[in-house]
C-alpha cells in the first residue's frame, strides 16, 4: 500500500510517502520532503524495495494521485515486477490501512508536537517510524504484536513449514 500525507511546520509542509506493507504492518519504505513529487514517492519505493528482497512479484495498491500514475513511477514499478493496483475514484476505503497509519502518525507524533524545522520534522519522522512505530507499537490487526514481531513470527512459522 502507498500514499502520501503533508505534515506542518513553522517553515511549511513537509510531504511523507509511504509503503506499508500489509501483511505485517511494516512500513517498508518511506521518503518526506519539502515538495510532493513522483520522486518522493520513487524514493519511497526504491528503499522498500532494497529493505524487502521480494521475490517476485508483488502486488503496488495506491491512489490515483499524479505521482503513482506518472510515467517513472509506472516504469520503477515494472523495473522491480511489480503488479499495480489502485483505488476507485473518488474511494479512499480502498487504501484505508495506509490512510489509517497516516492518521496515526499525526495522532501520535504531529499534533502532539510542532515542528519548527522541515529537518526537525523528518527526524522526528524517522524516529517515530524506525523506532517506535515498526519495534515497539503494536497492531490489533496482527494480534497485538509489532511489525518486526509479526516479521519474526513469520520467518519462524516459514523454517517450522520447511522442516
Amino acid at each position: 500500500m502507498a500514499d502520501i500525507t503533508y505534515i506542518p511546520t513553522d517553515e511549511g509542509w513537509v510531504y511523507l510517502a509511504s509503503l506499508m506493507d500489509l501483511y505485517s504492518r511494516k512500513i517498508v519504505g518511506w521518503h518526506a520532503d519539502a515538495r510532493m513529487t513522483k520522486e518522493l514517492c520513487i524514493t519511497a519505493l526504491t528503499q522498500a524495495i532494497k529493505r524487502q528482497n521480494t521475490v517476485g512479484s508483488v502486488l503496488h495498491h495506491s491512489d490515483r494521485g499524479s505521482q503513482s500514475t506518472s510515467h517513472d513511477y509506472q516504469n520503477k514499478m515494472q523495473e522491480y515486477e511489480m503488479v499495480g493496483s489502485m483505488s476507485r475514484k473518488g474511494n479512499c476505503f480502498d487504501h484505508s490501512c495506509i490512510e489509517s497509519f497516516h492518521s496515526i502518525i499525526k495522532r501520535e507524533l504531529v499534533y502532539l508536537e510542532k515542528c519548527k524545522t522541515r529537518k526537525q520534522a523528518i527526524q522526528r519522522i524517522f524516529e517515530y517510524i524506525e523506532i517506535l512505530y515498526k519495534r515497539e507499537r503494536v497492531h490489533s490487526s496482527i494480534g497485538f504484536l509489532s511489525p518486526a514481531e509479526q516479521k519474526v513470527k513469520y520467518s519462524h512459522e516459514q523454517e517450522v513449514e520447511v522442516s
